[in-house]
């Protein structure tokens, strides 16, 4: 087996990468429903939207040296595409390894430049109601919103991801662009991103305006405290075996 391959199976610590069937299969992607198996088989109505919009353009804003508009094509074009093996901890205590392909956000940031006021950066999701049937749902505040501090954002391990298991990345997975932050929990990678707001201020994130007791803006996964209902001491691998590890054990 050559040696890429077996690179693309385990993490750093022998851990298994999580298929790519089950790593498209069991998602929250909350645009395309709220069930696990919803973003999957709603994923084609995200495909014709790109297919429809193109160019998929990424719009940056605020506190930025060149702002506009930008089509993902131009953008990708900006750095060498990196290949990050990740383990995906959701808030819900269950996670997975994935390898992602994308470009360091860093290298965005500084391509567009940022001025000495600019503090936080902020990631809108795409908004398109009558295409994705999740946002038909007054359950949360759409567009979704998230965003990290300016130092969070320029950390080299900080991903805009376009590609998993060295495929374009899925729609369920948050095609054509997604935010990966390997310390933070899960619902901070914006997904189908659309704009970019470099901010003075700290961003109100969909989930801390949603449910400020149980979601906070930095999120960092932190196995000794617990979500106010339920522990966060183990974590259930989706790795195709079943595995229930103790987090602690697996940072």
């Amino acid at each position: 087996m050559a040696a890429d391959q077996v690179a693309r199976q385990t993490d750093e610590l022998g851990d298994l990468v999580t298929p790519f069937a089950l790593a498209t299969s069991y998602n929250n992607f909350y645009e395309l429903g709220w069930g696990k198996g919803d973003p999957a088989q709603n994923a084609a109505l995200l495909r014709d939207y790109m297919a429809q919009s193109e160019p998929w353009t990424i719009t940056f804003s605020g506190e930025v040296e060149r702002p506009g508009t930008y089509d993902l094509a131009d953008l990708l074009g900006w750095s060498d595409v990196q290949e990050r093996i990740y383990r995906l901890r959701c808030v819900e205590a269950w996670s997975m390894v994935l390898p992602w392909q994308g470009l360091a956000l860093g290298d965005v940031l500084r391509r567009v430049g940022y001025t000495s006021q600019a503090k936080y950066v902020q990631f809108t999701s795409v908004m398109a109601p009558d295409a994705l049937p999740g946002q038909r749902s007054r359950t949360l505040d759409w567009p979704y919103v998230e965003g990290l501090r300016l130092d969070e954002a320029l950390h080299p391990l900080t991903l805009l991801a376009t590609g998993l298991h060295g495929e374009t990345l899925p729609a369920q997975n948050g095609a054509p662009l997604r935010l990966v932050v390997p310390w933070k929990y899960g619902f901070k990678s914006a997904k189908s991103i659309t704009q970019i707001t470099l901010t003075r201020e700290q961003p109100a994130t969909t989930w801390s305006v949603a449910a400020p007791q149980e979601y906070g803006f930095y999120a960092n996964v932190n196995p000794q405290v617990s979500h106010p209902r339920w522990s966060q001491a183990t974590e259930r691998r989706l790795d195709g075996t079943g595995a229930c590890w103790p987090s602690a054990a697996r940072r």
